[in-house]
């Protein structure tokens, strides 16, 4: 029987993280559920207690070091020579029945090292969470028209909506990094998470790195999981931090002259929102102007 391990990041997740636990004897139908990692941002509440009582082993990280620090912080505690697969997951996703049997079967396929599910609401409506390759013309639509509608027209805009979209496998340039299946040799080939980027963009870094390797990001949406989701969409902190690092990646994998047209394309699509009065842009709009307003460190 293939074997799987699961990692879950934790900060103050008692509100989630039972469910997250209670889904994952179930989700791992048909496949030996080797070890469940917790690995804790040093949470405040009762999220270490809530893991222990499960029976996961806990990392403690000793600090809020991001998602990348505690996903290798996990991954470390492992022993990838006895896995098939190592699912990362946020705390506040929920496994349907037999979710994770599908994606270590995508894996077996030459070429692939990432497999990503059909990722849906609590109401069971279409999560959108795959990603086409992030470039200047589809900043550039984005910025027009918005992110939501331009992954409707064709293949123009980054993130894909479309849930035609949504109904065959196949493989995509990222995916959301709430819910991905690695397997233990693009985890030893790709190395690390990249830490530096604290909260998103990590995923995206990642998955462009395994492709560099010729790992193919594979979705499945025989494999389906719940994602309740965070507030990035009404934090402003978060927003500004979520743009700050979008637009950090593309510079460093395109250089100066792309980065800075790629950077003067998402700047003038958040001012603009800015400017109707959407609260998130103006953080951004900040935090792209004025490099003393980005985060380079989580709350403790």
């Amino acid at each position: 029987m293939r074997r799987a391990a699961v990692v879950i990041v934790t900060y103050n997740s008692a509100g989630v993280l039972q469910g997250c636990l209670d889904s994952l004897p179930p989700g791992a139908k048909g496949v030996e559920l080797a070890e469940v990692v917790v690995a804790d941002n040093a949470s405040k509440d009762d999220s270490v207690a809530i893991a222990e009582k499960a029976g996961a082993t806990v990392v403690r990280v000793g600090r809020n070091a991001g998602y990348a620090a505690a996903i290798n912080a996990g991954i470390a505690r492992l022993d990838l020579d006895r896995l098939d697969g190592v699912y990362v997951l946020n705390p506040d996703c929920r496994l349907r029945p037999g979710a994770i049997a599908p994606l270590l079967d995508s894996l077996r396929e030459p070429g692939r090292g990432i497999a990503v599910p059909y990722m849906v609401n609590p109401d069971g409506t279409l999560q959108p969470s795959l990603r086409r390759m992030p470039t200047v013309g589809r900043a550039l639509v984005e910025a027009v028209v918005g992110g939501g509608l331009a992954g409707r027209i064709g293949t123009l805009g980054e993130l894909v909506t479309d849930p035609r979209d949504y109904a065959e496998p196949g493989a995509f340039a990222w995916a959301t990094g709430a819910a991905m299946l690695l397997s233990p040799q693009v985890i030893r080939d790709v190395g690390p998470w990249d830490e530096s980027f604290l909260l998103y963009s990590e995923e995206t870094d990642y998955c462009l790195r395994a492709a560099d390797l010729g790992y193919a990001t594979w979705y499945e949406p025989a494999s389906v999981i719940e994602h309740i989701g965070g507030d990035s969409g009404v934090n402003p902190m978060l927003a500004s931090m979520l743009v700050v690092n979008k637009v950090r990646l593309y510079r460093r994998r395109h250089g100066p002259v792309s980065g800075t047209a790629y950077y003067l394309t998402v700047l003038a699509g958040e001012a603009v929102r800015a400017l109707a009065g959407r609260r998130t842009s103006r953080a951004s709009v900040a935090a792209l102007l004025r490099p003393s307003r980005r985060l380079t460190a989580l709350p403790q």
